[in-house]
Order: C-alpha cells, then sequence, then structure tokens
C-alpha cells in the first residue's frame, strides 16, 4: 500500500466515523443512502490497496502457505515442522552422519580419477605422415582384423600399423612430503 492509497484510505474511514457517531433512531434515510456511498467508496479503496491475495491460513509465517485442516493454525508447513518433533520426542534424534574424514579436495583424490586406458590405434601411411584411419580399438585382435579387411579394400595404402596408445597417471614432481594427520586440531587420531 503507498502512501496515497494510505491517504485516501484513512480519510474514507473517518468520514464513516463521523457517520458513526451522528446515527440515531431517527436517521432519514438520505443520510442513510449518504453512508451507505461513503461505505461502498471506503470499500473500493480497501480494494484498491490491498494488493496480495487473502490468507489462507492463520500462520505468520506462512500466510499463503499449504492448508492442513487438522492443524490448529492451518499451516501444513508449521504442522509438519511440530510433527517431526513430537516424533523426535518418542524416537529419539536421528542419527548423524558421522564426517568421513578430512574435507575433500576440489580436485579430486587418485581414485576419483579415470583408470589407464588402453587402446589400439590403426594408421595408414598417406605418402607423408601416418594418419588415423579407423577408430581406436580396444582388443588388439579386432584392430589386426580392421587393418587386414583394409588391406583388402578397394583402395589399399602404401602401408598400416598399428599402435599402443598406452595412458597413465605417472608422479613427476612432489613438493614437500606426504603425511597423514588426525582429526584432532593436535594432530593426535
Amino acid at each position: 500500500m503507498n502512501h496515497a492509497q494510505l491517504t485516501a484510505l484513512g480519510r474514507a474511514l473517518r468520514v464513516l466515523g463521523e457517520h458513526g457517531e451522528a446515527l440515531s433512531a431517527d436517521t432519514p434515510d438520505a443520510k442513510l443512502h449518504e453512508v451507505k456511498a461513503d461505505l461502498r467508496r471506503a470499500l473500493d479503496r480497501l480494494e484498491e490497496s490491498v494488493e496480495s491475495t487473502a490468507p489462507t491460513t492463520r500462520c505468520p509465517e506462512h500466510p499463503s502457505g499449504p492448508v492442513d485442516q487438522s492443524a490448529p493454525d492451518l499451516c501444513l508447513l508449521c504442522e509438519t515442522r511440530r510433527r517431526t518433533a513430537r516424533r523426535a520426542e518418542f524416537n529419539g534424534p536421528a542419527p548423524q552422519q558421522a564426517p568421513a574424514g578430512p574435507v575433500p579436495s576440489r580436485y579430486g583424490t587418485h581414485g576419483d580419477r579415470p583408470q589407464p586406458q588402453q587402446r589400439w590405434l590403426p594408421e595408414l601411411w598417406n605418402g607423408q605422415a601416418w594418419q588415423l584411419c579407423g577408430t581406436p580399438r580396444r582388443d588388439r585382435r579386432e584392430a589386426e582384423l580392421f587393418i587386414a579387411a583394409e588391406r583388402r579394400g578397394p583402395r589399399p595404402a602404401m602401408a598400416y600399423r598399428l599402435v599402443l596408445e598406452f595412458t597413465d597417471y605417472e608422479v613427476l614432481r612432489v613438493w614437500g612430503i606426504p603425511a597423514r594427520t588426525g582429526s584432532e586440531p593436535t594432530g593426535g587420531p
């Protein structure tokens, strides 16, 4: 509600208050019609100033939240929280996960890295350089059969070769001395 709406609504309600003080048993109908028009004006001002929907629950934290008819404040979210607390009273607290060790590195550990791969690359001589002539194979026999089929094909190359590609991680240099540390800040177990 902005300041102009607040001012207009306050003025309309003050006019209604004055009408209420002036009402008596012998108030003429013309005056009652005037009260009715002022009352409609005040309701219109109130309708303009209300921006959100009417609350569905009596919960101050979640006024438009989901409804649970069995909850005292009709709020499903708060009632779920209360039920969880009651369940914890009877069953005990939920088991806590123990930390699995030191904080994991953002770069991962050795076990997270891919395993070494061995692939057989069929290559052909194009007259100037060796080039890959087929999909790398995991099985040597399958790669040799592929080269044999290429040699029997309609346009065989001058030469073929089978290259073993082996990738692995190799430690080249270590800075410092790796040592295991305990979970205690003093270095104990």
